[in-house]
């Protein structure tokens, strides 16, 4: 992957060392962004992940933080406005799913770090970024793009309920947001993933859950990282210039 002689500004992605996120970033920079990847935890992911970039020409660094902390958020933003160059976009990609449970067995301790980072996270990161691409602040406009799931329209019955209704909630929030800066030169959008190939389902307990669900996608397979990331790619670009609090579903089908 050949970095894009197009040189763009800086683009968050909260949950960027792997994953979809990490798939993001390594497209954003080959398309001409300066990355910052924000991770919490795992340092030699990120680090890796910056190297990797560097190493194709790309721009990137890596920033650590937790999306749930306000603090960090506000951290993350203004490291961020330090960098490369001013920041034209952000991807709210950090999220958990809260665990495999029943709604009958969830408690308030999965449910209120689930939200933190999930809704609160998304919320407060998307807050710092209006804050500097809003042309009512003297911004420039840009984009957001939050990572949805196909879970918040299936429901996820008998698996994560829970999360399924965090990401109804980050639907509802990118709707609403997207109508309160349409004016302010500022995209809102959101892409819904479907069953993905990521680290996601091992994490939460079930590493098999890929091969068992498979056969319910009409495509018949499990989508990639790098298919979820081309349609964030392409939300932030100037090719989706007129589309705003849409929810663009990448899901095979299903």
């Amino acid at each position: 992957m050949s970095v894009n002689e197009t040189v763009r500004g800086t683009l968050i992605v909260t949950g960027g060392s792997r994953g979809i996120g990490a798939a993001v970033s390594r497209l954003a920079a080959a398309r001409g962004y300066a990355v910052v990847v924000n991770f919490v935890a795992d340092e030699k992911a990120a680090g890796s992940l910056v190297e990797d970039i560097r190493s194709r020409g790309g721009r990137a660094t890596a920033v650590r933080g937790d999306v749930a902390r306000e603090s960090d958020v506000v951290s993350l933003f203004e490291q961020a406005s330090r960098w490369f160059a001013p920041i034209e976009a952000l991807v709210n990609n950090a999220g958990i799913t809260g665990g495999f449970s029943r709604v009958e067995s969830v408690t308030a301790d999965m449910l209120e770090r689930l939200w933190a980072v999930n809704v609160t996270g998304t919320m407060l990161c998307a807050r710092e970024a209006v804050r500097r691409l809003s042309l009512k602040h003297g911004g420039r406009g840009g984009a957001i793009v939050n990572i949805s799931s196909r879970a918040a329209d299936l429901g996820s019955p008998g698996e994560w309920v829970h999360y399924a209704a965090s990401k109804g909630a980050v639907n509802t929030f990118t709707i609403g947001l997207a109508s309160e800066v349409a004016g302010e030169g500022i995209r809102v959008n959101a892409v819904s993933p479907g069953l993905i190939e990521t680290d996601i389902h091992a994490a939460a307990g079930d590493p098999g859950r890929l091969a068992r669900l498979a056969g319910r996608i009409p495509m018949g397979r499990a989508g990639t990282a790098e298919e979820a990331a081309e349609a964030v790619i392409w939300l932030l670009s100037p090719a989706a210039s007129y589309v705003t609090g849409s929810i663009l579903t990448v899901s095979g089908g299903r």
